[in-house]
């Protein structure tokens, strides 16, 4: 039986460890040739060199999967470039873009350093809009429509406590999401996002994360949500953040109360919304 992304050429970012490598092993099972994209940097943003992408490849091809390494940074013009270059050098084509990639510099906002604000926002957020942009620009090209699948965070889209720089980028990425879903519906593009909880290098040491087992809250539980969302089984959904808890997948939805209308010629004063909070906040 031919896998659900037979014939597909994906490009994940940040897919030598955790999520993204889960990402992209089961991609290659379910038959895409993957680009494999990983700086090799520690979850800090420091350090780089090849071996993570090269292991996540190496493994791949083990298992009669096609896949090759790509060793740019998301965080620039030519990173992004370059990435789909590989894709489209290397396989003729691109079907499919997953962000993945990204760090953290936890730290409250009153010791944060400008430097730990500037580069998660620039791997995360700026990484996303880069190759996003850039992979949009080559399905528009090609005219076959094409699948892109970001990734937010619950901090992004709830808050937490310690990243404010990392809960402002993945929160950009939510509106992103939906702002390039409705820009790129008419040319057969849908753009989704994932907000997964799982056990990776990046999270293992986390308060959150106590007494979790990696088969309870591992990585492996966010690959077939991507796949799936990569695969023709999705190709009427768009602009939904997907919220994935181990075994459990959920949507994130934007809410609205029904609010309160002023009564009369004036506009609202100060002491009027504190009278109606309560039903303003209903």
């Amino acid at each position: 039986m031919a896998g659900l992304l037979e014939g597909k050429v994906a490009i994940i970012t940040g897919a030598g460890g955790g999520i993204g490598r889960e990402h992209a092993l089961l991609f290659a099972k379910e038959g895409a040739k993957v680009v494999v994209n990983d700086l090799g940097s520690d979850r800090h943003g420091g350090g780089k060199g090849g071996e993570l992408a090269d292991k996540t490849v190496a493994d791949i091809k083990a298992a009669g999967g096609e896949a090759i390494a790509n060793y740019d940074s998301v965080a620039t013009r030519e990173g992004a470039d370059g990435l789909v270059w590989s894709a489209v050098n290397k396989f003729g084509k691109l079907d499919i873009l997953v962000n993945n990639a990204g760090i953290l510099r936890d730290k409250t906002l009153l010791n944060m350093s400008e430097q730990d604000f500037d580069l998660v926002i620039d791997v995360h957020l700026r990484g996303t809009y880069l190759c996003l942009q850039a992979a949009a620009r080559t399905f528009k090209v090609q005219g076959k429509g094409g699948r892109i699948i970001n990734t937010t965070s619950l901090s992004g889209l709830l808050g937490n406590f310690g990243q404010g720089n990392y809960s402002a980028a993945k929160g950009g990425i939510y509106s992103l999401t939906r702002t390039s879903s409705m820009e790129f519906q008419r040319m057969g593009v849908t753009v989704n996002a994932i907000a997964p909880v799982a056990i990776t290098r990046m999270t293992q040491d986390l308060q959150m994360m106590k007494g979790v087992t990696q088969e309870q809250m591992g990585p492996q539980h966010i690959a077939p949500v991507a796949v799936f969302l990569a695969s023709d089984l999705a190709g009427d959904i768009t602009g939904q953040i997907v919220g994935v808890h181990g075994p459990k997948v959920f949507l994130y939805k934007m809410t609205e109360t029904e609010g309160a209308t002023h009564k009369g010629d004036s506009t609202w004063s100060a002491a009027e919304l504190k009278e109606r909070w309560a039903e303003i906040a209903k």
